[in-house]
């Protein structure tokens, strides 16, 4: 469901905006997520952050990159909940939206229409090197989009795909280097 933008401004109206950092895994993601976060917590900005309650990796609530920096946060179950908790914030931050449901698009949308700088970080494909989820839609309706990329550990050259090493039949596989690896197009294609 599509939300609807207020027609006309208010004279002291904020514009929002909604930002997607995206790429493959190990390709800095959540780093340059974590990165603005903090930025806008200097600049004095109140900052509300969200993850799916399913992303365990290294905290149960805090978001962390692969180099260990992080950031508080608010485990969620629906992205519905984002709206909710939000509040009256002036920045949102969601890492792995890959992981939230469709409604992800609608409460972005909304945030943005309200006067909020929405920023989301999440992969762009999954582990078939198919669009991930909510992600393509989020893509389409941002003002800004930054890909990052990877290193390819088998060639060295620019990585944009997420190998996974394991067999499962599972879409959605938590793990770090231990299951996936950053591959090139040509050496995601070698297996």
């Amino acid at each position: 469901m599509f939300i609807e933008p207020k027609r006309g401004r208010a004279k002291d109206a904020k514009s929002g905006w909604l930002e997607v950092i995206t790429g493959s895994m190990f390709s800095g993601k959540t780093e340059e997520l974590i990165r603005r976060l903090k930025r806008a917590q200097i600049a004095k900005l109140n900052v509300e952050i969200f993850k799916p309650s399913i992303d365990i990796r290294y905290d149960q609530n805090d978001i962390v990159s692969h180099n260990q920096t992080s950031i508080r946060s608010t485990p969620v179950n629906t992205a519905e909940e984002i709206l909710l908790l939000s509040g009256d914030c002036d920045v949102v931050g969601i890492d792995e939206a890959q992981f939230l449901d469709q409604a992800v698009v609608d409460v972005c949308n909304k945030l943005a229409f309200n006067g909020k700088r929405v920023i989301v970080a999440g992969l762009d494909m999954d582990s078939r090197g198919l669009p991930f989820g909510p992600m393509p839609q989020l893509l389409s309706i941002a003002e800004y989009v930054t890909k990052v990329h990877a290193i390819c550990v088998k060639c060295g050259d620019i990585a944009h795909f997420s190998y996974r090493k394991v067999a499962t039949e599972n879409l959605v596989m938590l793990g770090e280097h231990d299951i996936y690896e950053a591959r090139c197009r040509t050496c995601f294609l070698e297996n």
